[in-house]
């Protein structure tokens, strides 16, 4: 394995030593933004990370090997590749291995990554989940099988807006993935606070979250646990406006003929443009909630370690 996974050495140092290690990944910096603010919304991501006292293990392939804990350099790299660098999910990373080649990873395969490495907290934007339309396209994320099978807690502000938000929740109760609401009962939607879809069950704290985690992996479950953290009111979009652009782009994907991998990064450029930018800021701004929150939970666990 050693030949083809690198885990840098900070964030060992700090696996041994049960300190708190938050992993991210690394589509947001390729794919989800232009440069420079990719790089530098990663850059502020993980020292947010630090500033809470956890390790920060940004996750892409470079050169093939899957890196868990990208120096400042290899995310420069990234940003500045942008969508030239493969999108790499769970299926596809043999592949991008094998090659050599840079990859930027999706939720799907940074958590296969963390399972590699023994990082238990994770922080996205928002996971992928069923795509409008799937009863035709069949286009669902594998962001919702790698749920079901690696026992990772996921932390995000929801399913992003672009899909369909209550199928995605079936098929994430169908896997067996439970779904916490951090301060709320209502499923957030990625830009909004809520979807009008409700959430397995509302925990009001990180300790609660960790607890529930630590029995989780007492018992021995091997899927995913997701935590959904609302994007702070102040940087909340109106549901409406929102709700339209993401139809306009929606439209224009279709009968461009996008689908697939290229799908949801072409949805978020269109949207950002569409909403001149505003889309971008709450999507920045989301993540550094979620990050926090996730930094919170790592620490709790740990806490719990020390104290079994």
């Amino acid at each position: 394995m050693k030949e083809f996974v690198n885990v840098a050495a900070e964030v060992r140092h700090a696996l041994q030593h049960n300190k708190p290690v938050v992993a991210l990944e690394s589509t947001i910096i390729s794919h989800g933004m232009p440069y420079p603010q990719n790089v530098q919304t990663a850059l502020q991501v993980e020292q947010i990370v630090r500033d809470k006292g956890c390790v920060p293990a940004t996750v892409a392939v470079i050169s093939g090997k899957l890196t868990v804990g990208c120096s400042r350099e290899e995310i420069e790299l990234l940003g500045k590749l942008g969508t030239s660098v493969a999108k790499v999910s769970h299926r596809d990373l043999p592949l991008v291995l094998a090659q050599g080649s840079h990859g930027a990873t999706t939720v799907a395969a940074t958590m296969y990554a963390c399972k590699l490495a023994g990082i238990q907290i994770f922080a996205t934007g928002g996971i992928g989940g069923v795509h409008r339309n799937a009863q035709q396209t069949m286009d669902i994320s594998a962001d919702l099988d790698e749920l079901q099978h690696t026992p990772v807690t996921v932390v995000c502000a929801g399913a992003k807006s672009i899909l369909d938000i209550g199928l995605t929740l079936e098929c994430l109760e169908t896997r067996g993935v439970p779904v916490i609401g951090f301060g709320t009962e209502d499923m957030p939607a990625f830009y909004t606070q809520k979807s009008g879809y409700k959430v397995d069950c509302r925990l009001d704290s990180a300790k609660e979250i960790a607890s529930v985690i630590a029995a989780h992996n007492a018992i021995g479950m091997q899927n995913g646990t997701l935590v959904v953290n609302p994007i702070p009111q102040q940087y909340s979009m109106d549901a409406d406006y929102i709700a339209q652009n993401i139809d306009m782009a929606v439209k224009e994907a279709e009968a461009l003929g996008i689908g697939g991998k290229q799908l949801t990064p072409f949805l978020l450029d269109k949207i950002q443009r569409l909403t001149q930018g505003k889309s971008l800021q709450a999507n920045i701004q989301l993540v550094f909630n979620n990050v926090r929150l996730a930094c919170d939970i790592a620490a709790e666990l740990c806490a719990l370690s020390v104290q079994k």
